[in-house]
């Protein structure tokens, strides 16, 4: 018999959840054939087939939470060997071998010997509250929902939202039977979950400012009009606009390295590398990509990271590694036709920059008034580390380098 375990999921990552299961118990499966899906805080992964042959056993089914190392399954070696009568004989032996999961077994353990009700279990699957932890109102001191919906409430009120998962969860009154009979309850994936804590987290442990500024973009379109076809020829991939923003940004950092910074306790950490990371929007969910090294690279480099991390974003072929370690972020809403947003923080980053849709709008030129391709800027900052004049230094020194391209050549 062939195991197939939980791979090595990245720094910081121990666990996973089952996406989804692509063969059955007694289907044939090729040696490194994708088997099963599994959903991690950051990005999905496809565990192969370690060998060839026939599905005997799976261990853990849809949408359980598996641990670094656990068993998933076995495989009958050999094609076309028969599946049932063997699966069933190893499963006392998988059982036995499998380390125990991290999943759902603090929310059905009993505190102490009573017994937990079904609604108590329900609610600690889906919040993480360990029933052991709650007082118990009802008789013989059992935890009640009651008890564990108050616990909830406690757990939001409290000062530190980050030590218990439990805050950001909020708990719905019941709709009505006509609703509620037109509603449609979807369990969220991790990545969903890990979006949602993060972004709230930094809205709760940041100063978080926004400041705004816009650009004309005659220069870049221009610019970017006039080389497209030679540039495509001689880099294998097309001009877009945010290498050029990239490489403003990194001008800009190395002008205001507080941007370029983080809090770590009582510290700061001034990072002299520019590690950028492209916001991606994906159908399971927003990831960040990050650019290394910007400010040694040509702009054609940056350009064909940016496609190659955009097309393996959307086709969840992103490795974890490949998402850490960012000093600052760029997001374009324009792309979906915003003309005005404040991004939240991609902690512990202290700056990202919001690009926006380019809109004709009237503007007084040369003392005339001309139609010219606009883009609304946003900075959102950390106040804690960025002043309001850095952060109005860094957008002027961006809108400056776009509005006037070839500084970004003379490095001016």
């Amino acid at each position: 018999m062939a195991e197939i375990r939980v791979p090595t999921l990245g720094e910081s990552v121990t666990e996973a959840t089952i996406g989804k299961w692509f063969k059955k118990p007694g289907e044939a499966v090729a040696v490194d054939e994708p088997l099963v899906e599994l959903e991690t805080d950051k990005v999905t992964i496809e565990v192969p087939a370690p060998a060839a042959g026939v599905l005997a056993d799976i261990a853990v089914k849809d949408g359980e939470t598996v641990a670094v190392g656990a068993l998933l399954g076995q495989i009958k070696e050999g094609a076309g060997a028969p599946a049932a009568k063997p699966a069933a004989a190893a499963a006392p032996a998988a059982k036995a071998a499998e380390p125990p999961k991290p999943a759902p077994a603090p929310a059905a353990a009993p505190s102490g010997d009573k017994p937990i009700a079904p609604s108590v279990r329900r609610i600690a699957a889906e919040t993480g509250v360990d029933p052991a932890g709650v007082s118990g109102s009802g008789k013989d001191g059992r935890v009640t929902k009651g008890d564990m919906l108050a616990e909830i409430e406690r757990a939001a009120s409290r000062p530190t939202p980050v030590a218990q998962p439990a805050a950001a969860i909020q708990v719905r009154a019941p709709s009505p039977a006509d609703d509620a009979a037109r509603e449609e309850r979807v369990k969220m994936t991790r990545l969903r979950q890990t979006i949602a804590r993060r972004l709230k987290d930094a809205q709760n442990t940041a100063a978080m400012l926004t400041t705004f500024n816009e650009v004309d973009m005659t220069a870049v379109m221009q610019l970017r009009n006039h080389y497209k076809d030679q540039f495509e020829k001689r880099h294998g991939t097309k001009l877009g606009f945010m290498g050029f923003f990239v490489k403003a940004c990194v001008q800009a950092l190395k002008d205001i390295p507080a941007v370029n910074a983080e809090i770590d306790g009582g510290d700061l950490i001034y990072k002299n590398y520019y590690h950028v990371g492209i916001a991606v929007g994906t159908e399971k969910g927003l990831v960040v990509p990050v650019v290394r090294d910007c400010d040694q690279k040509s702009l054609g480099q940056i350009e064909k990271d940016i496609s190659d991390f955009g097309r393996r974003a959307r086709d969840g072929a992103l490795k974890i590694e490949e998402m850490q370690g960012g000093s600052f972020t760029i997001t374009n809403g324009g792309v979906y036709g915003s003309l005005m947003s404040t991004p939240i923080l991609n902690a512990p980053q202290s700056g990202i920059l919001g690009m926006h849709k380019i809109q004709e709008r009237p503007m007084v030129v040369g003392g005339k008034i001309e139609a010219r391709p606009m883009m609304y800027l946003a900075l959102s900052y950390d106040h804690r580390i960025v002043d309001g004049r850095e952060a109005v230094t860094f957008l002027v020194r961006v809108k400056d380098m776009l509005e006037d391209p070839a500084r970004l050549v003379m490095d001016v």
